[in-house]
């Protein structure tokens, strides 16, 4: 077993409004699906180990692109969307943020019950998980929420969260079961998270004289962890800028929705009449459901497929989102009827839009397309956390607006 990656993100606070949490629930679960669905659970459990490939299906989801609320609201979704159809698709998310954390054992033992494994096992891997990255990585991190994600063969993939009062940052680590051989020796996929100086971390391969010292001294076992294979830091700007995204990639998508020859073709891919902003937000689900790991570089990208819900880089186009709902509902309806042409669009449409990008110049001009998407949001439903909050509690607007 290894660790599959950390990643460091702005803390914020905040609750995730109903409207966006049930559409996350959806969309979460049935990207989920089609992942299980084309490649199985334990590739499902790669991309989640994964801190990169995390990120962008938070920013799918129409979460802020960069903030540490993107852990919490993406395993909760998949928790309320994946258990209860355990024994259809065979994952289940336990624990979670805060108290919820503490029935992790419980909720494991609960699972393994129903499939045979052995429950006190699983209990004992999650306290060892939470331990490394808590304790044996000294990196000022305190967790605070843990999720541990388990499939019925027993293979299970690990995503928790710390917090650094002092710098206002959030430390998330991965971890996958296929990757960890030794808790006590660099068992960590990924963790991210900005440098913050010197760590002690007592599950470096090199930490061995440490953990011996430790051992005559406390004798008993170092049960910590931590290397840093994949690491994503995300800046502490709360708007997207155009250093965030690759515009190549971009110009791709964009290319894809809106230039009719292409868009006409795409359309005929997924057998649907579609417009072009649906089609756009199609075309980066179907990136995080078929995209290689190379593709999740530049995580901020995949905000352009439904805004966040703080209106970065744009509101929340409820409509468009519901839309891309719809066609996914309905190609996993037909799936189940035998008819895999819609599931195969998704693919095709994946492969078409890198042919664009290879074969093309598709640089996006992030300017142009930040202002249309602003200047569309309200027919396409738009809506950000602002909208519901009593009007004496929203943000002021500069003195020099008030006159518009």
């Amino acid at each position: 077993m290894k660790r599959s990656g950390t990643a460091d993100l702005p803390l914020h606070g905040g609750r995730v409004p109903a409207w966006l949490a049930s559409r996350m629930t959806l969309l979460g679960t049935a990207i989920s699906e089609h992942i299980i669905l084309n490649y199985g659970p334990s590739e499902f459990l790669t991309r989640l180990s994964d801190p990169f490939w995390f990120q962008a299906f938070g920013c799918v989801m129409g979460m802020d692109w960069h903030s540490s609320g993107i852990t919490t609201s993406v395993m909760g979704a998949l928790k309320r969307g994946l258990n209860p159809r355990f024994n259809e698709l065979g994952i289940s998310v336990c624990g979670g943020r805060g108290r919820h954390s503490k029935n992790t054992p419980d909720e494991l033992r609960d699972v393994s019950s129903r499939t045979g494994l052995d429950g006190e096992q699983f209990a004992r891997t999650s306290r060892l998980t939470a331990r490394v990255d808590n304790n044996a990585v000294a990196d000022g991190f305190q967790i605070y929420l843990h999720s541990f994600v388990i499939t019925k063969s027993g293979e299970w993939a690990v995503i928790q969260q710390g917090m650094n009062a002092e710098s206002h940052l959030a430390r998330r680590y991965h971890w996958h079961s296929a990757c960890v051989r030794d808790f006590t020796s660099e068992p960590h996929t990924a963790i991210v998270g900005q440098p913050q100086g010197t760590i002690l971390n007592l599950v470096d391969k090199r930490a061995r004289q440490a953990q011996s010292a430790l051992l005559t001294i406390a004798k008993q076992p170092v049960e910590n962890s931590l290397a840093e294979i994949r690491r994503l830091s995300m800046p502490a700007h709360h708007d997207v800028r155009a250093e965030d995204i690759d515009l190549k990639r971009l110009g791709a998508v964009l290319a894809v929705a809106h230039e009719e020859e292409l868009r006409n073709f795409a359309s005929l891919l997924l057998v649907e009449g579609l417009g072009p902003r649906t089609l756009q937000s199609l075309a980066l689900v179907a990136e995080v459901i078929h995209g290689a790991p190379s593709r999740f570089s530049d995580p901020a990208r995949f905000s352009f497929a439904h805004g966040g819900k703080d209106g970065h880089p744009f509101p929340v186009p409820l409509k468009t989102y519901d839309q891309t709902l719809d066609m996914l509902r309905r190609s996993l309806s037909a799936a189940g009827l035998q008819r895999t042409e819609k599931i195969e669009g998704f693919r095709r449409l994946d492969r078409l839009t890198r042919t664009v990008e290879a074969n093309r110049e598709p640089l996006a001009d992030f300017t142009a397309a930040l202002s249309h998407e602003r200047a569309i949001s309200r027919e396409l439903g738009g809506r950000t956390v602002v909208d519901d909050l009593p009007r004496q509690r929203r943000p002021r607007k500069p003195a020099q607006f008030l006159l518009f």
